[in-house]
């Protein structure tokens, strides 16, 4: 897309292109920059407040550093848009998200640029820690590395994992910490509030920027004496103050807070700490959604707000909202409420996703019985363990693709220990535009693995209700897990009286002769679907809604394979180890002999696109399940 009142930003084909820039072009730079975001994401959406939120950042450290000799690691990849737009992916941003087009977030092999894949948060001071050794040892001591971590990333325990490790190694590495108090929504614990009060804390600041600048103006005693304070900074800190730093604590020169919107003073800050050995942090405080007042004003809605109108700030209703069918995750909000004022042993436990997954609802109405731990997967799975052992019921809500981070905790502190905790599994399957490191498709596999579990999926909003309900009752005294796809369902009257669910028993919903078509969870209404086309090419096909995946209704697939000798099994999830996979294991240790094909998402990782390009692409749509039973049955 080139417009003409690009006038500077299309001069500019790669940092290099900016770094020949007069320092007093820059900030016409960073306004083009985030008008042309704001235009971009306001038509094809994607994150908005985070890359907002960034511009005079992104700006100053391409501008700075010799990128992508120098590298940049970006922590919560939606930071990045400034920086894919200024490294030459400009003329194909309007192909973000899409298929086949640019990602969402940095990747590798899209741009040499993006030196490290990011989807998940809190990997940006490990993975930059690695690049910095590595440099080490390859004697390449010109090269700086520079990881920025923001939009939450700090609350996660790698992050300080990794602060612990670089601290000690003495790595020549910058930890630039965008401090904007927020992750999608507002951080929770202490670190938010005690990055808040140093911002707000004048003394230590003050006594070193006084110094600093001051100094600089003494022409050469000044400099020199800036150099002898660079290399002897902890010893003239404890001089000069007894204020005691968390950053300075792990062996980091702490640098800040400064504010990341000032241009200027950023890019002296960031040329000043390139002559600096050794990690050092500096700490930047910025606005997410800067420059477009909807998204000042309204952070949390407008940190992925799909189609919105860019005057107004209006956000455009998809289809299924207009037909008032709800999403998934609002069943499950609104169900976790209801739920909860019927039994007060039931508590919600999410991982920093509170709009996301609707626990915001529990976490309004209840707030003492709801919590939101920061981006800490692996602390939630644990500490929902502690309270399983005191009685009491957690409803664990963190998405699929995240649940993977906390796999060990999920073994080993729950299902070990066979307690009750009930795992809401939210945006699994093929999620869409989001790509291969927010696809759910793993956990069906991960989850049947592990002994103690049971494992289910609701194809409709009203199983996702009466799943909940059964999974907090008493006589369940082991973990549950529940899967939900991302989006809105289909019903439009979901919100059915209770009914509790017999564990691993299915449900037959339509009765056939030649086939037998067997689904988990979302894809049952592309089957359903299939079912009336294969109805009019004289097919007469059997619809079995398994729900669970484990333990499987054994005497439902006994009834199956005596029937047929055609049976297709779909999901949204991997075939590897899935739900097709357990049926194939029953089969053989029940000695049947059937023609079974098995549809799922392949050994590989799914690209970006919409959810109905990637099923598709998948052959777990309608006209893929068609297809399937056509071929099996030789029509």
């Amino acid at each position: 897309m080139v417009r003409a009142k690009d006038k500077i930003l299309e001069q500019i084909k790669s940092p290099a292109d900016l770094r020949k820039m007069a320092p007093e072009k820059l900030s016409e730079v960073c306004d083009e920059l985030r008008e042309y975001i704001i235009d971009e994401v306001s038509a094809n959406p994607g994150h908005l407040g985070a890359s907002l939120g960034v511009v005079e950042l992104t700006v100053a450290l391409h501008y700075v550093y010799n990128t992508p000799y120098d590298l940049l690691v970006w922590d919560v990849g939606h930071q990045a848009y400034g920086h894919k737009i200024l490294t030459g992916r400009r003329e194909n941003f309007h192909t973000n998200r899409k298929l086949n087009g640019i990602s969402g977030f940095p990747k590798r092999d899209e741009s040499e640029y993006d030196t490290f894949g990011v989807g998940h948060s809190s990997t940006s001071i490990s993975a930059a820690l690695g690049m910095a050794i590595a440099a080490g040892l390859k004697n390449e001591n010109d090269r700086k590395i520079v990881a920025v971590i923001g939009d939450g990333a700090m609350t996660g325990g790698m992050a300080f994992e990794a602060l612990n490790n670089a601290g000690a190694s003495k790595s020549d590495l910058l930890v630039i910490l965008n401090d904007n108090n927020m992750a999608i929504d507002p951080n929770t614990g202490v670190i938010g509030q005690y990055l808040m009060n140093i911002s707000k804390s004048g003394t230590y600041n003050k006594v070193k920027k006084d110094v600093w600048e001051g100094l600089g103006k003494l022409d050469g005693f000044g400099k020199k004496t800036r150099k002898f304070i660079q290399k002897n900074q902890h010893a003239l800190k404890n001089m000069l103050l007894t204020e005691n730093n968390l950053f300075e604590a792990f062996d980091f020169r702490y640098f800040g807070p400064i504010d990341g919107h000032d241009l200027e003073y950023l890019t002296e800050a960031l040329n000043d700490l390139k002559d600096i050995p050794g990690p050092k942090l500096l700490h930047i405080v910025t606005k997410k959604g800067k420059g477009f007042s909807h998204a000042e004003m309204n952070q949390t809605k407008f940190h992925a707000p799909g189609l919105f109108d860019k005057n107004t700030g209006e956000i455009l209703s998809c289809g299924c909202q207009v037909n008032k069918a709800p999403k998934f995750q609002n069943v499950f909000g609104e169900t976790l409420v209801e739920l909860a004022e019927k039994n007060e042993k039931i508590v919600g436990i999410t991982p920093a996703m509170p709009t996301g997954c609707s626990m915001n609802l529990m976490l309004e109405k209840m707030p003492h019985r709801a919590f939101d731990v920061g981006i800490a997967e692996q602390h939630a799975v644990t500490f929902s363990a502690g309270l399983a052992t005191q009685g009491i019921v957690p409803f664990c809500n963190i998405y699929s693709t995240f649940m993977q981070r906390a796999y060990d905790q999920l073994v080993h502190d729950v299902a070990t220990q066979n307690l009750h905790v009930v795992f809401c599994l939210d945006r699994g399957g093929l999620v869409g535009e989001d790509g291969p490191t927010h696809h759910g498709v793993f956990d069906i596999a991960y989850m049947r693995a592990v002994p103690n579990m049971i494992v289910s999926a609701p194809m409709d909003e009203t199983e996702l209700r009466n799943l909940m309900y059964t999974a907090q009752l008493d006589e369940i005294n082991q973990p549950f897990s529940i899967r939900y796809p991302r989006g809105c369902g289909i019903k439009k009257d979901w919100k059915m009286p209770f009914e509790k669910i017999e564990i691993g028993k299915g449900r037959q919903l339509s009765e056939g002769n030649d086939v037998a078509i067997l689904t988990i969870g979302k894809t049952g209404i592309h089957a359903q679907m299939a079912i009336k086309s294969l109805n009019d090419k004289n097919i007469s096909a059997a619809h079995y809604d398994l729900r669970f995946v484990k333990p499987l209704d054994e005497t439902m697939l006994d009834e199956i394979f005596e029937k047929y000798d055609y049976i297709l099994t779909v999901e949204d999830g991997v075939i590897k180890g899935g739900f097709g996979s357990a049926v194939l294991e029953f089969m053989a240790e029940k000695g049947y002999s059937a023609h079974v094909k098995v549809l799922g998402v392949p050994d590989r990782f799914i690209e970006h696109g919409t959810p109905d390009q990637l099923y598709k692409i998948c052959g777990i749509d309608e006209d893929g399940i068609i297809a399937a039973v056509m071929k099996m049955m030789g029509r």
